[in-house]
């Protein structure tokens, strides 16, 4: 594991020991990633994902604002916050709580490691 980039959530135990609850994809490469910003990725059988890139650490939550069809991942960013695009409603990049009105309902947030350089979000069960 790179220990240079800090990833959101440790793996755990029932992460390895229980496959079928999920598994880990690649999503990018750290080095796509722009600091500061977001970006949106498309994985197979799962609604597209914003990875953000925040002083070095690496969270994953839904793209898709729970108060309007617009993406997250081109929102602003500001101090570990994302503002969705369209009404101005924020979400915190870390946890996907929604922050500000309009938006009162969160966003998923991705359990986040890197492994030899690549962005691998957990997909499976929504961790609490």
């Amino acid at each position: 594991m790179d220990s240079t980039i800090p990833h959101r959530q440790p793996l755990d135990d029932a992460m390895t020991k229980n496959a079928e609850a999920g598994r880990w994809v690649r999503a990018c490469a750290v080095a796509e990633l722009p600091k500061g910003a977001g970006l949106k990725v498309e994985l197979d059988g799962v609604p597209a994902i914003a990875i953000f890139n925040l002083d070095g650490g690496i969270f994953a939550i839904d793209d898709l604002c729970t108060h309007g069809a617009a993406s997250l991942s081109e929102g602003f960013v500001e101090n570990g916050v994302v503002e969705c695009p369209f009404h101005s409603g924020t979400f915190d990049i870390r946890t996907g709580e929604a922050r500000t009105f309009p938006c009162t309902e969160a966003v998923r947030a991705y359990a986040v490691r890197v492994e030899n350089g690549d962005v691998e979000i957990w997909l499976g069960e929504a961790r609490s």
